[in-house]
């Protein structure tokens, strides 16, 4: 059976428009650029940028350091194609691995490791270092020895200052005179009630005497 040139024509159209039509169902979304680039040799690093060929979401960032450390600083952020994760740094000299996980458009995951290096990463200075570290230098405080007495408190004094301030022997002396004065009058009784008593005896005695 002989094949006219108008249908193999057709026929290899018709093939080429289904592969056309299939290739952009197949293809997912991938990462387009980073920043860092893989490979790439960075002095300092404040975020970490990555583009994809389409819009994706629900991003996952780390950034891996030596001992498997994470140096990201909150969650990353996403806009259209393109996330963006902070760093917490400054970030020493050294390697690291951005590892990272996006959802893409039509729900199939992308994930990937992009290796980079930070070197000629600057180091604070000494002397910011020792002023950084050294501890606040406290007021001096009046010696017990030197007699300095702490500044009185403004006002009228309360009846508690001027009872302290009464000298100790004035305080006796006021008290005792206070005692001498007056006495209970239980003690005036006792004491009348024995004279009589003894009063008393005395008569008992001389009559008895013959």
């Amino acid at each position: 059976m002989k094949t006219s040139p108008l249908a193999a024509l057709t026929a290899i159209l018709a093939a080429l428009l289904v592969i056309g039509t299939a290739a952009p169902a197949l293809a997912h979304d991938a990462l387009k650029s980073s920043s860092p680039a893989k490979d790439a040799t960075v002095e300092s690093l404040d975020e970490v940028r990555l583009e994809f060929s389409g819009k994706v979401r629900m991003p996952f960032v780390i950034v891996r350091g030596d001992g498997d450390a994470q140096h990201e600083s909150g969650k990353p952020e996403v806009d259209g194609a393109v996330v963006t994760q902070a760093v917490d740094g400054p970030l020493p000299d050294g390697r690291y691995t951005i590892a990272y996980r996006v959802v893409s458009s039509d729900g199939h995951p992308i994930e990937g490791e992009i290796p980079f290096r930070v070197k000629g990463a600057a180091t604070p200075t000494p002397s910011t270092a020792e002023s950084a570290s050294a501890p606040a230098e406290p007021a001096p405080a009046a010696s017990a020895s030197s007699g300095a007495a702490p500044p009185a408190s403004a006002g009228p004094p309360t009846p508690a200052d001027a009872a302290a301030s009464v000298p100790a022997d004035e305080a006796a002396d006021e008290v005792a005179a206070d005692e001498g004065v007056t006495y209970p009058v239980w003690l005036i009784i006792v004491v009348g009630a024995l004279i009589g008593i003894g009063i008393g005896f005395l008569l008992s005695a001389r009559r008895r005497k013959p």
